[in-house]
């Protein structure tokens, strides 16, 4: 008995890889992001918040959430940097909002170290997501700061914007305080002495 073995030759295609190019880079980049800000758009479409988050600075801020708090009588409210505290708490007491639910806070300076400061307090309260407060002119970059601080602390933010007469906010504005906010990242610290000198 004879065995016969035949060879077969494979054809193999070497590939090279291709280094991808600056467009190519920035196409991947704007469609995580796109997808990104789609997926946090929908998760804060679903959730209920646990509770409010004011940013101080303007007192139609915190009688809008005055009105909020009303309408979800169980959920604490936090004020970050607000009016002064005898103010506040009129504004909330003329709405009828129980005092034992009023949480002010006076540590921030500005818009990063709202969150940055109030970010473990809240983790430590177990609060898992919240009705974010402030004029609709500053939520775009007070959305990307909490996302950046409270997004990565496992709190979903569900955006509520006070209508605002003001103009839009510089783009300069939002690029500094992104930066700042991923500094606080890795850091620790917000740069916010470097703004106040």
């Amino acid at each position: 008995m004879l065995l016969k073995i035949r060879s077969q030759r494979q054809n193999v295609k070497v590939v090279r890889s291709q280094r991808m190019g600056p467009k190519h880079l920035l196409l991947v980049l704007l469609s995580s992001l796109g997808l990104w800000l789609g997926y946090k758009q929908l998760q804060s479409y679903f959730i209920q918040p646990e509770a409010i988050f004011v940013l101080g600075g303007h007192a139609d801020r915190e009688r809008f959430a005055a009105k909020l708090a009303k309408q979800y009588p169980n959920l604490p409210i936090w004020v970050s940097s607000g009016s002064p505290e005898g103010y506040v708490t009129k504004i909330f007491a003329k709405a009828g909002v129980k005092s034992d639910r009023l949480h002010l806070n006076y540590q921030a300076k500005d818009t990063v170290t709202n969150f940055t400061t109030l970010v473990n307090e809240l983790k430590s309260q177990g609060v898992d997501s919240i009705y974010l407060v402030t004029s609709d002119t500053h939520m775009t970059r007070a959305r990307i700061i909490g996302e950046i601080i409270f997004g990565t602390n496992g709190i979903i933010l569900k955006p509520v914007g006070v209508h605002s007469h003001t103009s839009p906010e510089p783009l300069e504005k939002l690029l500094r305080d992104t930066g700042r906010s991923l500094l606080w990242l890795v850091t620790g610290k917000t740069g916010e002495t470097l703004l106040h000198k």
